[in-house]
């Protein structure tokens, strides 16, 4: 039987998505339990499918390329929906798990490495991840990681970083605009993050807050900070990146913090308790919330 609409393979789009999720063919072959090669021949089958390049091979590792950056997300959103379907089929015996939701660019940066320290002292209790860039109604995570405004008398949400903002780009993206302080900002290319289900700051409450007008150069708007992330790392403009999550981009080299000056956080990065939540995910929860003190 013919595959629906024309779909790419679905052994292709799992190593595709293992891949993106780790930006390693080896270590996503160790997941699926299959040789390197045979990642990277899938791969390169859905990009001879796709007629697009959905890596950059590098020496040191890939990277996903804007187009494997689009469809990482879309992916994740549909493996969501998969998840949620097994999880309401599954056997009461199931219900230990502890699933936590966040959005791309908390898991890839800053969640995953969490709970890999978090097994490391607590190997008998399953944390499974939720990423969702978009509001997941009628969710099933028992905990979930919100950035915004939370009242002061909410009990459940306990706040895990509360960081500033800078301008961040490639070092050659830097140099190309004599980029030394803020103002030189003002008419490069920027990109924007527009988002209205989350309430992530803009470039104009950043140079408000500097005492700066709004920018005028050419404006690149996604939808998605991992994609805005990914677009950066490609040089095609400077972007907002929070000191919390952007640490890894930038030991490795691949953005630099164009100018000094930086815009305190409106909002912290806070972790929600469902009411439902099981002991286990408790746990995690206090585990989660102590590493940041």
């Amino acid at each position: 039987m013919a595959r629906p609409y024309n779909l790419p393979s679905m052994t292709s789009l799992v190593c595709f998505e293992a891949a993106a999720r780790r930006l390693s063919f080896k270590e996503a072959a160790a997941e699926l339990n299959v040789t390197p090669a045979a990642v990277s021949h899938q791969i390169k089958g859905l990009e001879a499918e796709l007629a697009r390049p959905l890596f950059r091979r590098q020496h040191r590792g890939v990277d996903l390329t804007e187009t494997g950056a689009y469809l990482f997300v879309a992916l994740q959103r549909g493996f969501e929906g998969m998840s949620d379907a097994v999880r309401e089929i599954r056997v009461a015996a199931e219900s230990e798990d502890v699933v936590i939701q966040a959005t791309t660019t908390v898991s890839a940066f800053w969640l995953t490495p969490q709970i890999a320290a978090f097994w490391r002292s607590h190997p008998d209790i399953v944390v499974s991840q939720m990423v969702s860039d978009v509001t997941v109604v009628g969710g099933r995570a028992d905990l979930g990681i919100h950035y915004g405004a939370v009242d002061a008398d909410d009990e459940t949400h306990r706040l895990l970083f509360h960081d500033e903002i800078v301008a961040v780009g490639t070092p050659a993206y830097v140099a190309a605009h004599g980029i030394t302080r803020a103002e030189d900002l003002l008419h490069t290319p920027l990109i924007h993050l527009v988002a209205e289900e989350t309430d992530w700051t803009g470039w104009p409450e950043w140079f408000d807050s500097l005492g700066l007008g709004a920018p005028t150069g050419p404006r690149l708007a996604v939808n998605n900070h991992m994609i805005a992330l990914q677009l950066a790392r490609d040089g095609a403009g400077a972007v907002l990146g929070w000191t919390g999550l952007i640490g890894p981009l930038l030991e490795s080299g691949e953005l630099m913090i164009a100018v000094p000056d930086r815009m305190p956080s409106p909002h912290g990065f806070y972790l929600r308790t469902h009411p439902r939540a099981s002991a286990r995910a408790c746990t995690f929860r206090d585990w989660l919330v102590a590493a940041q003190r």
